[in-house]
C-alpha cells in the first residue's frame, strides 16, 4: 500500500486496516487476528493506558514471548505517543532490571506464568528499584499472576479503554503525536558493555520497514513466518511493520525450533519466511531428512549475522526461497543495504546490497576519510534513519553520530557498482603480526571444507604475533574431525596469518537469545582452554614432516 511520508504508527495502522479489514494481521495455529480486530484492540489498549494516566513521551515496557498482544501493544503504545520499551523473553532479574529501570519505564505489559517464564515472580523483584505504577498481565488465566503483582489483566486493560471513541480529549492527545516522535527505546543486546538504549522515530521505523518490503514485492496475499524475537528490530520492524504496510500476515514462532518453523510453513502456506544464518542452517538440515511443503514459499530476509554464500545458495535451491540480505544496526532503524530479487545470484551471495533509498553510505578510513571503491574501511551511513540517539547517553551517542554521519564499528568495501561487501565487525579484526584477518573471509573459506558444517574465527592473544587465529568449528553430523586437518585445509592455500592455530572441535557457539554467535565469550572460552594446556597450538602436518 502506498506510503505517504512522514506518517505517524495511528495514521498506519487506521489506513491499513481500513483497507485490508478483513486479511489476516496475525495467524497462530488457534487465532486469527483480522485487520478489523487489530485496529479494535489497539484502540482499546491505547485508550485504557489514557486513562491510567499514561501519556506522550512515557515509556512503557514490553515484556512477553512473540504473543499477538505483542502486536497489538506494538502499534497501541506509540500510538497514544508514548514510548514502547521491549525486554527479551529470555532475560532474567538482572538485565530486565537495568532496562526498565533505565528507561524510566512508569508501567509494564507481561504475560502469565508459562512453564519457565515466571514474568510476574521476576517483575515483583525488581519492581522497586524502578518507576513503575503500572502491570498488566495479559494470557488465557492470568488471574493468579495479577494477584501476585497488584495489576491488572489485558481484558481489563481493553474493557477500560472501550469507549474511546467516546472521549474527545483522548482524540486531542492523539492528534498531538508527530511522525517525529520516539516511538520505540530499543536496548543493545550489551556483547561488549552496558546495553544502551536506542531511540527511533515512528517515521524512521515505518519508512525502512516499508522499503524493505517494497525491495521484497510484498503484498496483502503474503503470509510471512517470523522465527525471530518481536524484541529486536528484525522481529518489530522488519517482520511486524513491513507486513502491515502492505496488509499481510505475521506468522509468529513463540520461541525458534526448526521443525515447528517448517511444519507452520506447510500448514499457514507461508510465502516468506525470515531467519538468521544458524535458523536456516537448522531448517535445510531438517528438510534434507525429513519431509515438509515449503513450496509455497517466494521470498524472506536472512539478517543479523554474516550470510555464508553456500547457505543462500542452498535456501535458494532447496526451500524455494529468493532470499534478500539485508544489512544494517539497531542504530539506523536497522536496514541500511539491501539486495534485490533481481540482483544475480553473486550479488545476493557475495554482497549486502545497495543503500536503501534517502540513505546514504561510505567506506572510510580511521579519520573518517573516504576511502577508493575496492578498499576496506568502516561502514557509514546517513539520512533519515540515523537514530535519534542513546537515551541518557549523549557522550556515547556523540561517539556514533558525528556530523550527521552513523559510525557503524563494521567493515567493508564498496564496490565500483556501489554494492557494499561486509567484512565483520572492526572490533572482531585480528591482527596477526601487523597483518589484518578478516574473520568472515576465513569463515567462508573453512565451510568449504566438507567435514565442517560450521565455523566461527576469532584472535587470541600470542607472545610472538601479538593475535592469531583461533577456529572452533562444528563438525557435519556424524563425521570424525581431527583439529590438524582444519590446519591442513588451509595450509600452502591461504596466506600463513590466516591459518588458525588453534582449533576446537565443539557442537555448539555461545549464542544470544536474538541467535548471534557472541565471540567476545567464545574467545574467553578459548583463552581458558590455552591457559588450561587443553586447547594447544597446531602445526600443519607438511611442517611435521619436513
Amino acid at each position: 500500500m502506498p506510503y505517504r511520508e512522514w506518517e505517524t504508527f495511528g495514521e498506519r495502522i487506521e489506513k491499513i486496516s481500513g483497507k485490508f479489514s478483513e486479511n489476516p494481521a496475525v495467524i497462530t495455529d488457534d487465532y486469527t487476528m483480522s485487520y478489523r480486530e487489530l485496529y479494535d484492540k489497539v484502540m482499546k489498549v491505547a485508550y485504557g493506558l489514557y486513562r491510567l494516566g499514561i501519556r506522550r513521551g512515557d515509556k512503557v515496557s514490553l515484556w512477553m514471548q512473540n504473543l499477538p498482544e505483542w502486536v497489538v501493544c506494538w502499534w497501541a503504545i506509540p500510538m497514544l505517543g508514548a514510548i514502547l520499551v521491549p525486554v527479551d523473553h529470555w532475560y532474567r532479574t538482572v538485565e530486565a532490571e537495568h532496562i526498565i529501570g533505565h528507561s524510566d519505564s512508569t508501567a509494564i505489559i507481561t504475560y502469565e506464568t508459562m512453564g519457565k517464564w515466571r514474568f510476574a515472580d521476576m517483575i515483583n523483584e525488581v519492581r522497586d528499584k524502578t518507576k513503575l505504577k503500572h502491570i498488566i498481565v495479559a494470557g488465557k488465566n492470568p488471574e493468579e499472576d495479577v494477584d501476585k503483582v497488584g495489576g491488572m489483566s489485558f481484558d481489563q486493560l481493553m474493557k477500560l479503554g472501550k469507549d474511546w471513541d467516546k472521549d474527545e480529549e483522548f482524540k486531542k492527545e492523539l492528534k498531538k503525536v508527530t511522525p517525529d516522535d520516539v516511538s520505540l527505546i530499543l536496548y543493545t543486546s550489551g556483547t561488549t558493555g552496558v546495553p544502551k538504549g536506542v531511540m527511533l522515530s515512528q517515521h524512521q521505523i515505518i519508512k525502512n520497514a516499508y522499503d524493505q518490503g517494497e525491495n521484497m514485492k510484498i503484498n496483502d496475499k503474503d503470509r510471512l513466518l517470523v522465527p525471530v524475537p518481536f524484541t529486536h528490530c528484525f522481529g518489530c520492524v522488519m517482520s511486524i511493520t513491513l507486513m502491515a504496510n502492505f496488509g499481510g500476515a505475521v506468522v509468529p514462532l513463540i520461541v525458534f525450533n526448526e521443525r515447528d518453523a517448517l511444519e507452520k510453513v506447510e500448514r499457514h502456506r507461508c510465502t516468506a519466511i525470515h531467519g538468521t544464518p544458524t535458523m536456516f542452517l537448522r531448517e535445510l538440515r531438517v528438510l534434507r531428512t525429513d519431509k515438509y511443503d515449503t513450496s509455497s514459499l517466494r521470498t524472506g530476509i536472512m539478517a543479523g549475522a554474516p550470510c555464508p554464500e553456500d547457505l543462500m545458495r542452498a535456501t535458494l535451491e532447496e526451500m524455494g526461497a529468493n532470499l534478500c540480505i539485508t544489512y544494517g544496526l539497531t542504530e539506523a532503524s536497522p536496514g541500511i543495504t539491501m539486495t534485490s530479487l533481481d540482483d544475480t545470484i553473486e550479488d545476493r551471495v557475495k554482497t549486502v546490497g545497495k543503500p536503501l533509498p534517502d540513505i546514504e553510505v561510505k567506506i572510510v578510513d580511521e579519520n573518517g576519510n573516504e576511502v577508493p571503491r575496492g578498499q576496506v574501511g568502516e561502514i557509514i551511513c546517513r539520512g533519515y534513519n540515523v537514530m535519534k540517539g542513546y537515551y541518557k547517553m549523549p557522550e556515547k551517542t556523540a561517539e556514533t553520530i558525528r556530523d550527521g554521519w552513523l559510525y557503524s564499528g563494521d567493515l567493508g568495501i564498496m564496490d565500483e557498482r556501489g554494492y557494499v561487501i561486509f567484512k565483520g565487525r572492526k572490533k572482531e579484526l585480528v591482527i596477526v603480526g601487523g597483518f589484518n584477518v578478516y574473520p568472515l573471509d576465513l569463515e567462508q573459506y573453512l565451510r568449504g571444507f566438507e567435514k565442517i558444517q560450521d565455523v566461527a574465527i576469532v584472535g587470541v592473544p600470542d607472545e610472538d604475533l601479538g593475535e592469531v587465529v583461533a577456529a572452533a568449528v562444528i563438525p557435519r553430523d556424524g563425521v570424525k574431525l581431527d583439529p590438524v586437518e582444519v590446519v591442513d585445509y588451509c595450509y600452502g592455500k591461504i596466506a600463513s596469518a590466516k591459518v588458525p592455530r588453534y582449533v576446537h572441535i565443539t557442537d555448539s557457539f555461545p549464542v544470544s537469545g536474538r541467535g548471534k554467535v557472541q565471540k567476545f565469550r567464545l574467545v574467553e572460552e578459548l583463552k581458558s582452554l590455552i591457559e588450561q594446556g587443553k586447547l594447544k597450538k597446531i602445526t600443519p602436518s607438511a611442517l611435521n614432516s619436513s
